[in-house]
């Protein structure tokens, strides 16, 4: 797709311009009052911070033990605050934040190393080294993050640091020449694509940055065409890993690096290229990428959360709001419309991204004035892609979950169900925790939240879904109707042989406007136990369970329910759920129904 746009490239390929710089008065005193008020407060919160030290110690930790958290915490920081005193010196400029922002660039420039601790490999799913190697830069997600940055903030600022010392820029420059430039256009990552190597959310976040970092530089014309053409190759990489659904497998959290990144990558080669590739813009595959956000939304801030994700994935804003405009799609430019107007945070302070923060600033005056359609009826939606399917109605909202178990950032959760009512949860997916090595090592299926017994799913014989692309349902079918729909399939393939199933049939009906109900037959027949999570203790009734407020779950064909309290202490998860979860497990031998009711 976009490779084929290559042919119109022009003659003369232009700089990229992410805002207007600070030397532009008028541009920025022309932000609403409210954004710059935000924005200078945030800068004056963190005046005088310090950048925290960047031990080697803390960098060995993730050979060491493991943990990734006291190295990234403080790597982040240290960006985070850098953005708050650019974004404040912008709307002030009169220069009380330049100190904090040349302590910043110098605090980058001087890291041995900008990729994160668990990616310093220069080879695809190799061993980490235990420190980075100064002469061997590693373009991970966040080296070319860190590249973006300081190319934005010489873009931004460059005026004010050159009327401080014009070593300022240099510094800067030198640094991304080494550390991205050269080993962008010198080597080959695995992120950039190579024939079938499958990809994921790294190839369109690099790319993403390295345009950035590159694009806004001023660099020669024939280096700047040749990042061009590599960029669209990567792109076109990313692209057939993509059913023509749009679905991410990755998740709605993973959307905001995977589809969204793909739209600032699109958006910054039809810029430098007087739009040579806006027929990509115009394809039903990116307009389907761009709108799975809108209906992998359950309600309000919750989210349909399987693989890696929270089921608060964040608010939707300004990209969303941008992508929405560029694809002609109204439903989602409405709906980051209106998550933006109920947003708490629309000046991104947690975001490590300056030229996110640069877009949410200058397109926060259009959403504002944004005015949605009126909502439109739920739809049922099905995405053959990854085997999911949406339903809803006026109360409830339910995914179901029928492919394979090899996704990208994905659990053993072939069959599982996520079942929100009235905007609330009632059977959860937990998500994932804190990210250590063992998420993404050969023993990540050993993690509690990404095996099948901690998912709405039968087990047999106690033996578990196998993790891998190997295991997953088959045998689908999906019957939407206006007044009931059903989705069944058969589970059996997403057991090892060790489980005893022949066949393991799920059905799921939803009646719509009355009840949800959830059927596992099992053949041959043996010990089988249904486990459904949840968010608050259930009562235990005559007939099933009860959730105050919620509805309550009848059980047909099993015994008796046990109800299992499990402490959640690990900081990712306590985001989103409270500190105590539960799992609730019932007993069956051939047939268990449940039946959801309001």
């Amino acid at each position: 797709m976009f490779v084929e746009c290559l042919a119109d490239l022009p003659r003369t390929i232009d700089r990229f311009v992410p805002a207007p710089p600070a030397r532009d008065r008028a541009a920025w005193l022309r932000l609403p009052a409210d954004v710059r008020d935000a924005l200078t407060a945030r800068g004056e919160s963190l005046a005088g911070a310090a950048y925290p030290p960047l031990a080697a110690s803390a960098y060995m930790d993730f050979r060491r033990n493991g943990d990734r958290a006291r190295f990234e915490a403080r790597y982040l920081t240290r960006r985070r605050t850098l953005n708050a005193a650019v974004m404040a010196e912008c709307v002030a400029g009169d220069g009380r934040f330049l100190d904090q922002v040349i302590d910043g660039i110098f605090a980058l420039c001087e890291e041995s190393g900008w990729q994160l601790p668990a990616h310093n490999t220069l080879v695809r799913d190799t061993p980490t080294a235990i420190l980075p190697d100064v002469g061997a830069p590693v373009l991970d997600l966040f080296a070319c993050e860190t590249g973006a940055q300081l190319a934005v903030v010489d873009h931004l600022l460059g005026a004010a640091l050159d009327a401080v010392s014009p070593l300022i820029r240099a510094r800067i420059r030198r640094e991304i020449d080494a550390r991205i430039v050269a080993p962008y256009l010198g080597r080959h990552f695995w992120w950039m694509g190579d024939g079938d190597e499958p990809m994921c959310n790294w190839t369109v976040w690099c790319t993403q940055n390295v345009l950035l970092a590159i694009m806004s530089g001023d660099y020669p014309a024939d280096l700047r065409r040749r990042v061009v053409v590599k960029a669209a190759e990567s792109l076109d990489a990313f692209l057939k890993d993509y059913q023509d659904d749009g679905c991410c497998e990755e998740g709605a959290q993973y959307y905001r690096h995977a589809g969204l990144c793909l739209f600032n990558a699109m958006d910054i080669l039809n810029k430098v290229t007087g739009g040579a590739f806006a027929a990509a813009a115009r394809s039903d595959k990116i307009r389907n990428i761009a709108e799975y956000i809108v209906n992998i939304n359950a309600r309000g801030a919750y989210y349909f959360n399987f693989a890696d994700c929270s089921p608060l994935a964040g608010r939707a804003g300004a990209r969303e709001y941008l992508f929405g405009l560029a694809v002609g799609s109204d439903r989602l430019a409405d709906f980051a419309a209106a998550d933006w107007a109920v947003s708490t945070d629309r000046d991104l302070p947690d975001e490590i991204n300056l030229y996110y923060r640069l877009q949410a600033a200058f397109a926060a005056e259009r959403l504002a004035a944004h005015r949605p359609a009126a909502p439109r009826a739920a739809a049922d939606i099905h995405y053959p892609g990854v085997g999911l399917f949406i339903l809803r109605d006026a109360s409830f909202d339910l995914a179901v979950k029928a492919g394979d178990n090899g996704d990208s950032h994905g659990h053993a959760d072939a069959g599982s169900l996520i079942l929100f009512r009235d905007g609330e949860p009632l059977l959860i997916d937990v998500g994932v925790e804190t990210y250590t090595a063992k998420t993404f090592s050969a023993a990540r299926h050993e993690i509690w939240t990404i095996r099948s017994a901690y998912h709405n799913l039968p087990l047999f014989g106690g033996v578990e879904e196998g993790y891998g692309a190997a295991y997953g349902a088959r045998d689908l079918v999906f019957e939407p109707g206006e007044r009931e729909s059903r989705v069944s399939m058969d589970l059996a393939g997403a057991f090892p042989p060790a489980a005893g199933v022949t066949t393991a049939h799920r059905t799921v009906r939803f009646v719509k406007g009355e009840r949800i109900e959830i059927e596992d037959v099992r053949s041959p027949a043996g010990p089988s136990t249904l486990h459904l999570m949840l968010a608050r203790r259930p009562g235990i009734a005559a007939d099933g369970l009860v959730l105050p407020g919620l509805g309550a779950i009848e059980i047909d064909g099993g015994g008796a329910a046990t109800v299992e309290a499990i402490a959640v202490a690990d900081a990712r998860l306590r985001l989103a759920w409270p500190d105590t979860l539960y799992r609730v497990a019932i007993p069956f031998e051939e047939r268990i129904a449940v039946r959801i009711r309001r």
